[in-house]
């Protein structure tokens, strides 16, 4: 296969993945190549995703470098080939790359949890809430930008109306249920979509509110999207600036798994967050 010089977020994983299981077995990319039979240069190009590979070759690699976890392979296997074309690859000249490869590993995640302090979750913002919101930006948008940040938002709420959505969690700040983004009218509406949502068998949503006895954060957003086996885990986190930065080394996973879990335990259950949500609704 041709290499290619923009590989996506899932090439560039399944290539560091490899490396890291290179590493694992003491392997340098020489001596890795000489044992594979290519040129170190081939091994490089797997490993910075800029060479789509067989499932066969990611097999071939896991047992020359004495990987025994099968379902890790299995996974590792499922993500080669070429560049998929989903529905994102059209907004690549329009919004930030990142969020291209967000929407991306929104499509291929086992389950979603997200959390946030200020904002209600992307994917259960209605579309006179998000207009709003990117209205609101700093430094502001153009119009185009509004509507192709718009647009590609409401495309990526299509992973958990389909026939097979992942389980996703949204542990939401009370703050973000009092921001009136558009008015009244506007905050009413997004609230009893949200509310409606939560009510879906694979929606679950809770609400920490302002009485809470502890309110364990790092102060970021936090999208956790889980892959086929947790070492393929992605964070995404929104910085200041507002990119996105993904984060998948293990200790960070296992620190953002941490936090997600106690921010959990710190919030109404889905039942009394429905209840919280509705007496907010009543209050606009």
């Amino acid at each position: 296969m041709p290499p290619t010089n923009s590989p996506t977020l899932r090439q560039r994983r399944l290539g560091a993945e490899l490396r890291k299981l290179r590493e694992r077995a003491g392997l340098t990319a020489t001596g890795a190549a000489e044992l594979l039979g290519v040129n170190q240069a081939r091994v490089s190009m797997i490993e910075t995703g800029r060479t789509p590979i067989s499932a066969d070759r990611v097999r071939s690699m896991a047992h020359v470098y004495d990987c025994a976890d099968g379902e890790l392979i299995d996974a590792l296997a499922t993500m080669t080939g070429r560049r998929v074309r989903g529905w994102w690859e059209e907004y690549r000249e329009h919004v930030p790359i990142a969020l291209v490869d967000l929407a991306e590993l929104e499509h291929h995640a086992s389950a979603l949890r997200v959390a946030l302090m200020m904002h209600i979750p992307a994917l259960l913002q209605t579309a006179d809430h998000a207009r709003a919101v990117f209205q609101s930006a700093a430094p502001p948008m153009r119009q185009y930008e509004i509507e192709h940040r718009l647009t590609h938002r409401l495309k990526r709420q299509g992973v958990l109306h389909r026939t097979d959505p992942p389980p996703y969690t949204a542990i939401i700040h009370e703050a973000a249920l009092r921001m009136n983004f558009g008015g009244s009218a506007v905050a009413r509406g997004q609230l009893k979509h949200l509310r409606e949502m939560s009510e879906l068998p694979h929606i679950t949503v809770r609400v920490i509110a302002f009485g809470a006895d502890q309110f364990p954060t790092t102060g970021q957003p936090v999208d956790y999207v889980e892959g086929p086996v947790p070492q393929l885990d992605t964070v995404q986190l929104d910085s200041h600036h507002g990119a996105c930065e993904f984060i998948d080394a293990e200790a960070q996973l296992n620190k953002y798994r941490a936090v997600l879990n106690r921010m959990e335990a710190c919030a109404l259950k889905p039942a009394e967050t429905r209840d919280f949500i509705h007496t907010r609704i009543q209050d606009l």
